[in-house]
């Protein structure tokens, strides 16, 4: 990957949407040029997909939190499946350490945070779990 390379990633981080004109126009380059180098970046694998943000995504729940677990065995894969299809997880990391996985989770309400922690420790092959309920959040950069 080189400069333009870069650029471009930026710009449609910035705006997945954008035209092929526009992103030409941006980076300064041809239409032509930024249609290769998308298609390069896809057949690498560097984009593997495009996504859209609602406003939900953006709208922070009020009560938020992550809850570490411990899993039994080898169904780390399946545990992750199941606490990833529920509505109120918005992302299920493994990890190395104490913990197989780390779950995100956002709700509206404390005691719907009760009810999907509760949910999830009873799914098979859960030993061990904490949850941390998170106070405030200062973003990075991308």
């Amino acid at each position: 990957m080189d400069d333009l390379d870069n650029r471009l990633l930026n710009a449609l981080q910035r705006d997945a949407r954008a035209s092929l004109s526009e992103l030409s126009e941006t980076l300064g380059v041809t239409r032509t040029t930024v249609r290769s180098r998308l298609q390069r970046l896809k057949q690498s694998g560097e984009i593997v997909g495009f996504t859209i943000l609602t406003r939900r995504d953006l709208a922070q729940s009020p009560v938020r939190g992550l809850m570490m677990l411990e899993i039994e065995g080898r169904g780390t894969e399946r545990v992750m499946a199941r606490i990833a299809a529920l509505r109120q997880v918005t992302a299920v990391h493994s990890t190395n350490g104490s913990w197989d996985l780390i779950a995100e989770i956002s709700t509206e309400t404390l005691a719907e945070l009760d009810e999907v922690l509760f949910q999830i420790r009873r799914f098979d092959g859960i030993t061990r779990s904490e949850t941390n309920l998170l106070l405030s959040t200062r973003k990075g950069r991308l």
